[in-house]
């Protein structure tokens, strides 16, 4: 596989061709090789140290000395951006291969910041910033860990419990027991979890970077993360997660583990955003599917997998979530459609209740937390079911049952701190849980509500927050 990945660079193809029509305007970044450019097509894409720019119908093009200076008397503090000049119209673009994020809504966003909106400048800025520290991370591989998984093959995903402590009543401690919402810190101690949650995480702020600002520094180095974790054949993870979460002396792996990779939902939209680019292959593209495949085909007949399939809370949330944006990932949409057609009766209408609570999350000690975390997975399966023509958004369960909008109208209103929260909740929460949730419900039902309860929110953390991009102000 190693030798594959050195072949078939796509960007080579159409990298000699002018950028026609300048589809920029939104400021180019140093070290990006040059403005930002909306390519016209997939194969349209020049590589960075031989981008050559033409000037958009429409407009002269001017010195960057000179329109840096410009922008500066109007009183922009762009730090180390350069200024570049708005483009009239929206070149014609193949689609987004992304499935939980809104095409539409990430080209309305990126058009804003070309005509000079100012409202996301704070989102796309902290983005930026974020990107530019994703640069320092890793590389990250499975390989990387000192102890050995049971099977003998340092290839394979290796985490423990996060709740579970030594019993101190035994001198060996053994076996542990379960103090729910309470994190040992052993989980961190040389196991693959922290090492995935920071590779998903520097890859999805990499991708993004690069999306709205074309420097090719964050797609290479995105591209390098994703080579080394899952196809490098020295480095990479098997497609598998056999030994996740383990639970000393008791057992080497157990379904719940399942859950860590939730991140892949999110991660595939990554690679999606990655694809226009001359640093992610062709070769690179097809070795992921393969992957991805081989992973979701455990998922569905080990019995690790199915026996999280069958979890009634957020774990057969996010493992549904998990199938459905695999599926898609792999072009099998026919498995993507049953899964969420399933997701309705067997999430939506079990696990919400008619007013909106979230019962198998509220029992937990950081419940708060559980049902957002819970609520932002079924809000995942609506995105998801957007691209297969399942409606999740407007489904509600047979006698005036659950609904995701319920459970939005339950939860939100404690997005407002004055609001107390009268369910367990032993740690602190992040004063932006709910903006992610609250912005994506602002699109999906339409209503002054959400809006509202946003403005209860700090506003630099609103206005800072990623969710902007995702799902800018104007789109309704």
């Amino acid at each position: 596989m190693g030798e594959a990945l050195a072949s078939g660079d796509r960007g080579a193809r159409g990298r000699d061709r002018a950028v026609r029509d300048g589809g920029g305007g939104i400021p180019a970044r140093r070290g990006s090789g040059g403005p930002l450019v909306e390519s016209i097509s997939r194969d349209a894409r020049p590589g960075p140290a031989r981008l050559r720019a033409v000037p958009s119908r429409g407009f002269t093009r001017v010195s960057p000395c000179i329109a840096t200076l410009a922008l500066w008397c109007l009183g922009f503090q762009l730090g180390a951006v350069a200024a570049q000049s708005p483009v009239a119209a929206t070149p014609t673009v193949a689609r987004l291969r992304v499935y939980s994020l809104r095409a539409e809504a990430l080209e309305q966003a990126r058009q804003l910041l070309a005509t000079g909106d100012t409202a996301l400048r704070p989102a796309y800025e902290r983005l930026v910033r974020e990107a530019d520290v994703a640069l320092k991370a890793g590389p990250f591989s499975v390989t990387d860990k000192r102890r050995t998984p049971p099977s003998g093959d340092k290839h394979d995903y290796v985490s423990m419990a996060p709740y579970w402590w030594p019993d101190s009543t035994k001198p060996n401690g053994l076996p542990y027991l379960r103090r729910d919402g309470e994190r040992n810190p052993e989980i961190r101690n040389d196991y693959d979890a922290p090492r995935l949650a920071a590779l998903t995480g520097a890859v999805s702020t990499l991708a993004l970077g690069y999306y709205f600002t074309a420097d090719e520094r964050y797609a290479d180095h995105a591209a390098r993360l994703l080579r080394v974790w899952f196809l490098d054949p020295a480095t990479h993870m098997n497609p598998h997660l056999r030994y996740g979460q383990a639970i000393p002396g008791m057992t080497q792996g157990r379904a719940a583990g399942v859950i860590e990779t939730r991140s892949f939902v999110a991660l595939v939209d990554a690679i999606g955003l990655l694809d226009r680019s001359p640093s992610w292959r062709d070769a690179d593209a097809q070795a992921m599917r393969t992957w991805m495949s081989a992973y979701l085909q455990w998922l569905q007949t080990s019995d690790i997998g199915k026996a999280e399939q069958g979890a009634r809370n957020n774990h057969g949330t996010w493992y549904d979530a998990q199938v459905a944006a695999l599926a898609l990932f792999t072009g099998d949409t026919g498995l993507a459609r049953a899964t969420l057609e399933a997701s309705k009766a067997r999430r939506i209408g079990a696990q919400v209740t008619r007013d909106g609570r979230q019962p198998y999350e509220l029992v937990r000690t950081r419940s708060l937390s559980y049902s957002a975390m819970n609520l932002e997975g079924l809000c995942r399966l609506a995105e998801l079911g957007r691209a297969v023509g399942v409606n999740l958004w407007s489904y509600e369960a047979p006698g005036g049952g659950g609904s995701i909008r319920k459970a939005l109208d339950y939860l939100a209103p404690y997005a407002d701190t004055a609001l107390e929260w009268h369910g367990q909740q032993i740690t602190p929460t992040e004063p932006d849980w709910a903006v992610l949730l609250l912005e994506r419900a602002r699109v999906a039902y339409p209503s002054a509500r959400y809006d509202e309860l946003l403005r209860k929110i700090s506003g630099d953390v609103v206005l800072s927050h990623r969710a902007r991009l995702l799902y800018p102000p104007s789109l309704r």
